[in-house]
């Protein structure tokens, strides 16, 4: 497992760190997501041969949010 921060710009309330929770979570890969709302940011654990960064970043900003960085 490995895991990757991403600074997700746009959240602004406990609604909006659910949508970015519920996005990561059904991905294939993803073994578990914390989204702090007060750091702004995405931790995910996940195997590096089934997801990646790539795929995190599509699906946060699919939902409406910006990744930075």
């Amino acid at each position: 497992m490995e895991t990757v921060t991403l600074n997700v710009k746009g959240m602004t309330c406990m609604g909006c760190v659910k949508s970015v929770k519920n996005v990561l979570e059904p991905i294939a890969g993803v073994a578990g997501v914390d989204v702090s709302l007060d750091k702004a940011q995405a931790t995910i654990r996940f195997d590096p041969a089934r997801a990646g960064k790539a795929k995190f970043k599509a699906a946060i900003e699919g939902a409406g949010y910006e990744v930075a960085g």
